[in-house]
C-alpha cells in the first residue's frame, strides 16, 4: 500500500513524497504528517530490526576479512586470523555468518589472461533508446560472448564485458549486438593488458 503525502508549504520548505507503508492513509496537511511521523518514531525499534535483517551490519573486521578474501579466497583461516589479529574461531564464525547472511555469495578463480580460452576481451558501452533497456538486457543475456552486464548512469546505459576466441568471432559478436532493437549507439574498447 502507498501512503501519499500531498504537497504543502510552510517555513520555506515543501514536502511531496510517497512512502511505502502497510496501511491506507493519505496525508493532506502538516498535522496528519506529524501524526504519521510519531507512529514511525514509536515503531522505530521494529523498523531498525527489520532493516538489520535485510542489510546486516558489518564492522571493520568484517570489511578487512572480505578484503583479504578478495585478494586470495584460498588463504587459510589461520593466516586470516593472524592478519586480522583475532582467533581462528572468530574468523571461521565470521566467514560462516557472512555466507549465511548472503554477504558472501561464492568464491571464484582468476586465471592469467593468456590461460583463458577466450583470449580477446573488451568492454562495450551501450546507449539504449527510450525505455527499451529491459528488452536490450534480455537480448544481451542470450548472447554467448557476453560475460557480464552492468547498468550504469551517465552517457551510457549498459556496460557489457565481451570475450571471444578470435578477432573474427569478436567482429561477428559486435555485429550481432549492434543489430539488437533498442540499441542506439555503442563504443567498444579491447582490453590489452591486465595488471590486477
Amino acid at each position: 500500500m502507498w501512503v501519499t503525502a500531498a504537497p504543502f508549504y510552510g517555513r520555506g520548505w515543501e514536502i511531496n513524497r510517497s512512502i511505502e507503508f502497510s496501511g491506507k492513509l493519505v496525508l493532506t496537511n502538516s498535522q496528519q504528517l506529524a501524526q504519521f511521523v510519531r507512529v514511525i518514531y514509536q515503531n522505530a525499534n521494529s523498523c531498525w530490526r527489520f532493516a538489520k535483517t535485510i542489510c546486516p551490519p558489518m564492522d571493520a573486521t568484517d570489511h578487512q576479512l572480505i578484503s583479504l578474501l578478495r585478494d586470495n579466497a584460498r588463504m587459510p583461516v589461520t593466516a586470516l586470523a593472524q592478519a586480522l589479529r583475532v582467533s581462528r574461531a572468530t574468523v571461521q564464525n565470521r566467514i560462516d555468518k557472512l555466507e549465511q547472511e548472503g554477504v558472501i555469495v561464492g568464491y571464484t578463480v582468476r586465471l592469467r589472461p593468456e590461460a583463458e580460452a577466450h583470449r580477446i576481451r573488451a568492454w562495450m558501452t551501450i546507449a539504449v533508446e527510450g525505455n527499451k533497456a529491459r528488452a536490450v538486457l534480455q537480448a544481451l543475456r542470450g548472447e554467448p560472448n557476453v560475460q557480464a552486464l552492468h547498468t550504469t548512469n551517465g552517457r551510457w546505459d549498459i556496460i557489457a564485458e565481451l570475450r571471444a576466441d578470435t578477432l573474427e568471432a569478436f567482429d561477428r559478436t559486435l555485429d550481432r549486438i549492434r543489430l539488437i532493437d533498442g540499441i542506439s549507439a555503442t563504443e567498444t574498447s579491447i582490453l590489452l593488458s591486465t595488471y590486477k
